[in-house]
C-alpha cells in the first residue's frame, strides 16, 4: 500500500447456513478479527436459518455492540450469491471481502489484498486457497489441476500477482464501487447450502463487471493466503465426479449470461495446455513407479469428459427454455435485517429468517479455471432489482423483483472445466 495514502477499510463477508459448522464459523470470524490490517467489521449473513441466527447473535453480543462483528438474515432467495448480495448491501467499507465459512485467514491476508488497490484501476483482488485434507493428505490420485473442485487455488494459475479473468470467490474482495456499476451477484447461479454443487456465479460477475467498466484490472496475489478445509466425503472420487459435471453445468448458465466466447475463454487455455501437461505428467510419474501417476491422469481425462457434458447438457436447457433464470440488480440496504438488539446505523428491520431444513454439510465450492486477460466488451444485460423481501410489521420493503430476459445462448466453444 502507499503511504501516503490511509490503509483500505474493508467489511468482510463470511455466509453461513448450517450449525453443524459452528466449531469452522468460529474459527473464520477468528483469523479475520486477528489480522495485521484490521478489518473495519466482520458481516455473518445467515442463509435462511433462524436458530444460528439467533445463536450468533448471542455469540457475538459484546462484539455487535461496538460493531465489530454484525449478524444479518440473507434478504434474498436461499442460496450463496443472495447471501453476498446482503452483505455487499450491509458493507460501511469501501472494500468487500469475501472468506469461506469452513476457511481461516493467514495473518496478512487482507494487508496482500489491500496492496494490490494501489492502482486506482484495480476493481478486484483475490487470493491463494490451500486444502487442508481431512485425512492430513491429498489422496493420491487427486490431480493438482483440478483443486478447484474443492475450492482451491489449482496448478496454472500465474504465480505472484497476475492480472485474471475472474477471481475465486471463496477468496476474494471487491471495491465497493464495482457492484454500484455492475450489480450483484446473480442469483440462479451457484451454490444453495447441500444442493447439487454449482458454482460459477463470480466469474459470471467478473466477467459482467469489465464489460460495464472496460480498464478495469482484477488481479490475484498469492500471498494472500487462506486455509480452506475438504471433508472426507470431498475427497473421495464420486464427489468428484459430481463436482465436475455440475461445473460444466454452471459454465453453460455463464456463457448463456455473458456469451460463450468470454464465458470459456480461460477454459481453452486451461484444457487445451494445462491439462493435456497434467496427464503426461502421471503417465511419467507411472512409468517410474511412483504413486497415484496413473489415477491422476485417468481423473483428468474423466473430469474433462464429465464437465463437457454438463456443459452440453446446460445448453441444451438453455436452447429449450429451461435453465434457471437468474438476476441481479441494484445493492441496496433496505431489506437486510439484524437482529432486534443488534446496534449500529446500519441496522435495519426487515424479514425474519425461516428455519432450513438441517443437512449434511459441506463447504461451500468454488468454480473452475480462469486466468486470462480482461475480456473484450459484451453488452451488459438490463440489471434488475433483487427479489422482494416479505417484511415483517415496521419492516422496510426490499425492491419488486423483475423478471430478466435470458440472453439467447452461443453453442459450446470448447470444454468447459
Amino acid at each position: 500500500m502507499s503511504d501516503r495514502t490511509a490503509p483500505p477499510r474493508f467489511s468482510v463477508v463470511i455466509c453461513v447456513y448450517t450449525e453443524e459448522r459452528w466449531g469452522d464459523i468460529l474459527a473464520a470470524v477468528r483469523s479475520v478479527r486477528a489480522q495485521s490490517l484490521p478489518p473495519l467489521e466482520v458481516l455473518l449473513v445467515v442463509d435462511h436459518h433462524a436458530r444460528l441466527l439467533d445463536r450468533l447473535a448471542r455469540e457475538y453480543a459484546e462484539e455487535r455492540a461496538r460493531g465489530e462483528v454484525r449478524v444479518l438474515a440473507n434478504a434474498g432467495p436461499r442460496g450463496l450469491s443472495a447471501g453476498r448480495n446482503t452483505g455487499i448491501a450491509a458493507a460501511r467499507g469501501a472494500f468487500v471481502a469475501f472468506l469461506d465459512d469452513d476457511a481461516v485467514a493467514e495473518h496478512d491476508w487482507l494487508h496482500h489484498l489491500a496492496a494490490g488497490y494501489d492502482d486506482p484501476r484495480v476493481v478486484a483482488v483475490g487470493g491463494r486457497t490451500l486444502p487442508s485434507w481431512a485425512s492430513g493428505r491429498r489422496p493420491p490420485w487427486f490431480p493438482e489441476e483440478f483443486d478447484w473442485v474443492v475450492g482451491c487455488t489449482y496448478r496454472g494459475l500465474p504465480p505472484g500477482r497476475a492480472r485474471v479473468r475472474n477471481v475465486l470467490g471463496g477468496n476474494a474482495s471487491f471495491r465497493r464501487t464495482a457492484f454500484d456499476a455492475a450489480g450483484g451477484f446473480a442469483t440462479g447461479i451457484g451454490r444453495d447450502g447441500d444442493r447439487r454443487p454449482l458454482g460459477c456465479e463470480e466469474t459470471e460477475l467478473c466477467i459482467r463487471l469489465a464489460n460495464a467498466v472496460p480498464d478495469a484490472v482484477l488481479l490475484i496475489d498469492d500471498r494472500a493466503v487462506i486455509h480452506h478445509k475438504v471433508p472426507a466425503v470431498r475427497e473421495r472420487f464420486a464427489y468428484f465426479r459430481t463436482r465436475v459435471y455440475a461445473e460444466g453445468l454452471s459454465k453453460a448458465l455463464v456463457a448463456q449470461s455473458v456469451g460463450a466466447g468470454k464465458g470459456l475463454e480461460s477454459e481453452r487455455r486451461y484444457t487445451g495446455r494445462v491439462l493435456p501437461a497434467g496427464v503426461l505428467r502421471g503417465l511419467r510419474d507411472a512409468l517410474l513407479g511412483r504413486p497415484g501417476g496413473a489415477g491422476r491422469a485417468g481423473a483428468i481425462v474423466t473430469g474433462v469428459a464429465l464437465a463437457a457434458g454438463g456443459y452440453a447438457v446446460g445448453t441444451l436447457r438453455a436452447r429449450r427454455g429451461t435453465s434457471p433464470a437468474f438476476s441481479w440488480g441494484p445493492i441496496t440496504p433496505e431489506a437486510v435485517s439484524e437482529p432486534e438488539d443488534a446496534p449500529g446505523p446500519a441496522a435495519v428491520s426487515g424479514p425474519e429468517d425461516t428455519p432450513g431444513p438441517e443437512e449434511t454439510p459441506e463447504p461451500k465450492d468454488l468454480p473452475g479455471p480462469g486466468s486470462l486477460p480482461e475480456p473484450e466488451a459484451v453488452p451488459r444485460p438490463k440489471a434488475v432489482p433483487e427479489p422482494k423481501a416479505v417484511p415483517e410489521p415496521e419492516a422496510v420493503p426490499g425492491p419488486k423483483a423483475v423478471p430478466v430476459p435470458r440472453k439467447p445462448s452461443v453453442p459450446a466453444e470448447g470444454a468447459s472445466a
